[in-house]
């Protein structure tokens, strides 16, 4: 009798962006590494970078883009004209190819580069007007509190002797005294972390955005409506 044939192997690409921070960033991950990634920095670009670094990903890698079998997207928090580009298109590769979509807080893509085995720590990327995005890690894994927006002199006391790593601890030293790289995420870590979190059967959030604030762009309080006499 002929042997029976092995069990077919479960394909898994994963491909993740971001675009919460300046950083436009994509990767692509098989499920155990990092095959292909890029980042650009640019505040004023996202929409018109990302779908090239995607192109360029899956080249790096030769692979095609209905290879993929999962998405993966940092949700924030972050501005919201650069953090819907992300979202969107995470959306729309998802309904073009049928493959679930998972977020990632983008905060926890930076603390998991970090690679800070004991902490606690603390992450923080620029939020502009003078403020910050923020929360309290244990560990590169785990998180303490929710994110949230602040002023740098605001939390001075809760993070007061605490490690730091990102744009917004880098920008305000007088705050976070003690802060270090990594700057911005990189999709290649929300990549390993979300690829770590699926192995273990762990939940991912919705790919839903994390804004914290209002957008800045607002319909005028006390506009006057014209009507025709």
């Amino acid at each position: 009798m002929p042997s029976p044939k092995p069990p077919y192997a479960v394909c898994v690409l994963l491909l993740a962006l971001d675009t919460a921070t300046p950083a436009v960033t994509v990767a692509l991950h098989d499920g155990t590494d990092v095959i292909a990634s890029s980042s650009q920095v640019d505040a004023r670009r996202h929409g018109e970078l990302l779908l090239p670094a995607v192109d360029r990903v899956l080249a790096e890698a030769g692979l095609r883009l209905d290879a993929v079998t999962g998405v993966v997207v940092g949700i924030g928090p972050g501005p919201y004209t650069g953090l819907r580009v992300g979202l969107m298109t995470a959306d729309t590769f998802g309904l073009a190819l049928g493959v679930p979509v998972h977020g990632v807080c983008t905060l926890d893509g930076l603390a998991y580069a970090a690679g800070i085995e004991r902490g606690p720590f603390v992450v923080a990327t620029d939020a502009r007007r003078k403020e910050v995005y923020w929360a309290r890690y244990a560990d590169s894994r785990t998180r303490l509190t929710d994110p949230a927006v602040d002023r740098p002199a605001d939390i001075a006391d809760e993070v007061a002797g605490l490690p730091a790593v990102g744009a917004g601890a880098l920008l305000y030293p007088g705050t976070f005294p003690d802060a270090h790289e990594p700057e911005h995420v990189s999709a290649a870590a929300l990549a390993a972390l979300a690829a770590e979190r699926l192995a273990k059967g762990e939940e991912l959030p919705a790919p839903r955005p994390l804004y914290l604030r209002r957008p800045d762009a607002q319909v005028p309080k006390n506009y006057k409506v014209v009507t025709p006499k």
